[in-house]
């Protein structure tokens, strides 16, 4: 396993021991293999962070817990690394905790290990849930600053939420669709992942409060909790096509879009109008092949700059600053996809 890292760093970067790191790397034994996963990921974190290692300036250490599918999780790496230079003279590290789906203890778990082993801050896509909350005030308590990322905590501790107005997301969509769809008839499919992260109810309701202001006669046919995994999210389709033959359009708030589409084909349904949210690795091939007609996109690296801009003021390495606003809602669509 050859790479330039001392032992210490990589246990840092990993949250291990250095005696841990060491038998891992030298083939002692007596190590886990989720333990060895865990310390070759650091070294691989390290290797596409190790331009920002070699800076000299005020280093901080951050932890990105997000529960999210692997599509969106892999655009939250990409997009903090390629901010890491621009942070430039501090020198920013990262550690990732990534998961799909599972349960809110395992999750809480996560946390509470970062509140122990200590870090300068965290940045959390987290469920609305009573638990999490908990963990959240812990965090505070160890001084450590959370900032939640796309889905907002207001009821916790967390020190700012970076992301977008999901509420005029909701609408924005409404329009949208009430734009495209015109008289035609039809009823609009809304697919949420789940009902606990609040980013996606609240869109659910600026999209549903839209939608009765500006086409009060058109009827919403909602599912939930597919996780935004295609699995589960294609059963959850295919069996609201076969309850109503009058579905004609989809507003995807929780992602798991390819699977919708199969189920449209699979049951020899058109969808005349289809609205999804984040240009991922999935909908950016969906949007240049005209399967979906619009994306509403924002800019994640500016939100994870501006994250970590949060963590660096409340440790006083920049100047206070005003409240964060919220990030530009940008509708793409298959004719102004940026290159």
């Amino acid at each position: 396993m050859g790479h330039p890292f001392p032992i210490r760093e990589i246990a840092r970067q990993a949250g291990l021991s250095e005696a841990t790191v060491d038998r891992v790397l030298n083939g002692r034994g007596g190590v886990r293999e989720s333990t060895a996963r865990e310390v070759q990921q650091a070294i691989a974190d390290l290797d596409r962070q190790r331009t920002q290692v070699r800076l000299l300036g005020r280093t901080f250490m951050i932890d990105v817990v997000v529960q999210a599918p692997e599509r969106f999780t892999t655009a939250v790496r990409a997009a903090l690394e390629a901010e890491l230079p621009s942070l430039h003279p501090a020198v920013v590290r990262s550690r990732f905790h990534f998961r799909e789906t599972g349960p809110v203890d395992e999750l809480t778990r996560t946390l509470d290990r970062i509140a122990r082993r200590g870090s300068q801050g965290v940045i959390l896509k987290a469920p609305d849930v009573p638990e999490v909350t908990a963990a959240v005030a812990r965090l505070a308590e160890a001084g450590i600053p959370v900032v939640t990322l796309v889905t907002d905590l207001p009821s916790t501790a967390r020190l700012a939420y970076v992301g977008i107005d999901n509420r005029a997301a909701g609408a924005t969509a409404a329009y949208l669709m009430g734009q495209w769809l015109g008289e035609r008839p039809g009823n609009v499919l809304t697919s949420l992942s789940s009902g606990f992260f609040r980013n996606e109810e609240e869109r659910e309701m600026g999209f549903r409060s839209a939608m009765r202001t500006l086409h009060p006669d058109r009827t919403l046919v909602e599912i939930a909790e597919g996780q935004g995994l295609d699995a589960t999210q294609y059963d959850l389709v295919r069996a609201a096509l076969e309850r109503d033959p009058d579905i004609r359009a989809v507003y995807s708030i929780g992602g798991g879009n390819i699977a919708t589409l199969r189920a449209f084909e699979d049951a020899g349904r058109a969808c005349a109008v289809f609205v999804a949210h984040d240009l991922d690795h999935d909908n950016t091939r969906l949007l240049r092949e005209h399967r979906l007609s619009a994306v509403l996109h924002h800019d994640l690296r500016h939100d994870m700059r501006e994250a970590c801009h949060v963590v660096m003021r409340a440790h006083g390495a920049l100047p206070p600053a005003g409240a964060t606003g919220p990030s530009a809602i940008q509708v793409v669509t298959p004719y102004n996809m940026p290159s």
